[in-house]
């Protein structure tokens, strides 16, 4: 078993922390081999002075940076100088209980490459956390599931508290925004198996939170970044071209069968709307969702049953807002209709991103 290991820990202000903090994680891993990496942000308290009084008595070090801020991005300066094999990830404010690390290390050792403390499964939670605080919790958990892929593989993608082998972001490009580094681990890294174990996040004891609007507009910046860089704008952008190509051959054959075949209009319509809709799902299933369509008869025609009853919410939604828009708000019924088509289309991408296509290749 693997007892060697390096703790990455981003600080700023938080020399009240540091020596409880390490006084618990040496009672945690007595009998491993560990170093605590302390990157602080140039902190103004005395932090860095507080971490360098203890070297004598534990196996500490910090590297202070000057001219950077962000804590996702001071891990991955830690990332870059830790000294093992197998990294920790935890915050300095006493929220992650030292006493869980043995618990990340020991999965590890069971085959896990990454590793996540989540308060979102049984036996994990959040201390008197208000209404509020769990809603945006929810809520930053809900976004990046619904855009990334990846962040589905586990119920907390938001920890900042986990584990990994370094060959999961070695050679990585690593370029977080804010706080969400294990978002962007997910998203960029090569690992095969992630798991997680339960932990209760604590209440802070000292020191102030660093929580604040500046921070929700940074990770949604960060969403859109990692919505880019993983491919996953492009393959939205591939959804509205198919979406296009599918208009095209609803009114071009809606207008073939009515005017040329001389069905009556109605059952024309209903034609052309499903065979647009048979040929943006085959579009879909080959070009914009290949790395992740189903195999075999059964997963085939299941996924197509799926993107049909996805597409005639989208085409409820359409209307509804068409309705609204015109009857209530007073618009211009063509431009209702372009609202309608926008909320549909966000409604047919992100459910069929969600459930048609839920499968995803190992990483």
């Amino acid at each position: 078993m693997n007892k060697t290991l390096t703790l990455v820990v981003p600080t700023y202000n938080e020399k009240a922390n540091i020596t409880p903090l390490v006084e618990k994680i040496a009672a945690a891993l007595s009998g491993y081999e560990y170093e605590v990496l302390f990157v602080d942000d140039n902190s103004s308290d005395g932090t860095a002075q507080a971490i360098d009084s203890l070297k004598k008595d534990y196996p500490v070090r910090v590297i202070v940076r000057r001219n950077e801020k962000g804590l996702a991005s001071a891990v991955v300066r830690g990332f870059e100088n830790a000294s093992h094999e197998l990294i920790v990830v935890m915050d300095a404010d006493l929220q992650h209980p030292p006493a869980i690390i043995p618990n990340l290390v020991a999965a590890i050792n069971e085959g896990a490459d990454i590793v996540v403390a989540s308060r979102y499964i049984p036996g994990g939670g959040c201390a008197d956390w208000s209404g509020l605080r769990k809603l945006i919790s929810r809520g930053a958990i809900f976004l990046a599931q619904l855009v990334l892929p990846a962040a589905r593989k586990v119920k907390d993608p938001m920890s900042g508290f986990f584990a990994l082998k370094r060959s999961v972001i070695e050679g990585k490009k690593l370029e977080p925004i804010g706080y969400k580094i294990l978002l962007e681990t997910l998203v960029l890294g090569s690992y095969r198996k992630v798991v997680e174990v339960p932990f209760q996040f604590q209440l802070r004891e000292q020191g102030k939170s660093k929580l604040n609007l500046n921070q929700e507009y940074e990770y949604l910046r960060h969403l859109a970044r990692l919505a880019k860089r993983s491919g996953e704008a492009v393959r939205f952008i591939k959804f509205c071209l198919v979406g296009g190509s599918g208009v095209l051959v609803n009114f071009g054959l809606l207008w073939l069968l009515t005017e040329q075949a001389g069905f009556h209009y109605v059952l024309s319509a209903a034609i052309a709307i499903e065979t647009s809709i048979i040929t943006n799902f085959l579009l879909n299933n080959f070009v914009t969702f290949s790395d992740r369509r189903a195999s075999g008869r059964k997963g085939f025609f299941g996924n197509m049953a799926k993107f049909n009853l996805v597409s005639l919410g989208g085409l409820l939604i359409n209307l509804a807002i068409l309705a609204l828009l015109t009857e209530v708000a007073g618009f211009y019924y063509m431009l209702s209709n372009l609202f309608g088509i926008a909320g549909a289309t966000l409604w047919n991408f992100f459910v069929n991103n969600w459930w048609t296509w839920k499968g995803s290749k190992p990483l």
